[in-house]
């Protein structure tokens, strides 16, 4: 699974072949086949297994206690510093994500969006939380200033991974913990309105 992850991830979906994975692990396509009865379905496997990973370190960041501005900007730095870790330790199911399973099949594009609906939701989750704790104010658009929010941290996580040519081996000159504590302290007090 994780070769057929790194070849999508450096090929793409389409240009990814079941002989080559197969090659490349060291197993005959009788037993690829005998796991996965085609190359879509071990795609859309893998994206189901990062989906779970994802939103998981997302919900670790929800909300316990209220806290001041202040607190709200260490808390999401630390939620951030954990997905930014977790997008550089996953490189290659991140480059499935973000970029290379946008032209697949339609069972492949639709396990992508049902992650970024997730990983949505799962934000939009904390966000409802800061505002029952009285962190930010209630009438604001949760769904909206999720899908914002959402935006600005698939943007800089793009960008940060794989640069402006959407190279897999891009190295940023920035940290995750560099990275995490800008984007932040930008969302906190774009969140207020600040």
């Amino acid at each position: 699974m994780q070769v057929a992850l790194e070849w999508f991830a450096r090929h793409g979906y389409h240009n990814t072949k079941v002989s080559d994975v197969v090659k490349s692990a060291g197993v005959s396509q009788g037993t690829f086949y005998w796991y996965f009865q085609s190359k879509e379905q071990l795609a859309v496997e893998l994206i189901e297994t990062g989906k779970d990973k994802l939103t998981k370190v997302i919900e670790e960041g929800y909300r316990q206690h209220a806290g001041s501005v202040a607190d709200m900007v260490t808390s999401s730095a630390r939620l951030l510093t954990h997905l930014f870790e977790f997008a550089d330790q996953n490189r290659n199911l991140m480059a499935l994500l973000l970029i290379k399973g946008q032209g697949a099949d339609q069972p492949v594009r639709e396990a992508v969006s049902q992650t970024w609906i997730e990983f949505e939701n799962a934000f939009k989750s904390n966000v409802e939380r800061a505002i029952e704790l009285g962190m930010l104010p209630q009438m604001i658009n949760v769904t909206l200033r999720a899908n914002i929010l959402v935006c600005l941290i698939t943007g800089v996580l793009s960008k940060w991974l794989f640069g402006p040519m959407h190279d897999v081996d891009y190295q940023s000159t920035f940290s995750p913990i560099e990275m995490a504590e800008e984007t932040a302290k930008f969302e906190i007090h774009g969140l207020l309105g600040a």
